[in-house]
């Protein structure tokens, strides 16, 4: 009978990349809105830069965590291509560089030999990327899929505070949205908690705190000059 786990590291990659793309939709598109509603600028106008920042942030994060992710991906392509170089032209030493990781560990040595020869005549190079260098599927780059993810989640951050500004009279936007998106901001902190296994209040208290300080910082920009930029 097989015993089937799912652990929640395998959530890794993805929910990294939801969460910083959802915090900063939230905290950048509420933070600039906040500023020009503070300028005492018009609802369209307020909606156009609430708009532009969306697009502008989903971007910018898709083109940043893509150009990031693959350079993390040439280097493991890079020490994957030597590692499988090194195993064609010297067996014997990988053989035992694999052994010695097993004994570091704790595996008696004869054992640990065993063990090194079963994993390289199955995949050797598969090990060595695991137990070497630390490079699995669940570790792996993936430029592509992060690119999406993000964009993805700050479109979805962002969308948030603009329906705030749709919804709401212009007049009720300089108490009303800081306080509707600190309590998107709570919600996203819970819902990571909840996602990666850990307790919420932590989370929260984090995301709350810095996306008060952003919006705070903007709408005082935006009140001290007092015009629409």
């Amino acid at each position: 009978m097989q015993h089937s786990e799912r652990h929640l590291v395998e959530r890794i990659g993805w929910l990294r990349a939801a969460v910083l793309g959802a915090n900063d939709g939230i905290v950048s598109t509420a933070s600039l809105i906040a500023g020009v509603a503070a300028a005492n600028a018009d609802r369209s106008a307020i909606l156009v830069a609430g708009v532009a920042g969306l697009v502008a942030g989903a971007m910018s994060m898709a083109a940043g965590e893509y150009v990031s992710v693959s350079s993390q991906s040439d280097s493991e392509k890079a020490d994957l291509a030597r590692e499988r170089g090194e195993l064609a032209t010297q067996p014997e030493f990988e053989l035992d560089e694999l052994t010695e990781i097993y004994v570091a560990r704790g595996v008696e040595p004869g054992l640990a030999r065993q063990v090194a020869e079963q994993m390289t005549a199955k995949d050797a190079l598969g090990a060595h990327a695991r137990d070497e260098l630390g490079i699995s599927h669940i570790t792996q780059a993936r430029p592509v899929q992060a690119a999406i993810a993000s964009a993805a989640a700050f479109a979805s951050g962002a969308i948030l505070p603009l329906l705030v500004v749709i919804l709401l009279p212009p007049a009720l936007l300089g108490w009303a949205l800081p306080g509707i998106s600190l309590f998107f901001l709570a919600a996203l902190g819970a819902w990571s908690a909840w996602a990666g296994g850990a307790h919420w209040l932590k989370p929260v208290a984090r995301v709350v705190f810095w996306g008060a300080m952003a919006m705070a910082a903007t709408a005082a920009v935006g009140a001290l000059f007092n015009v629409a930029v």
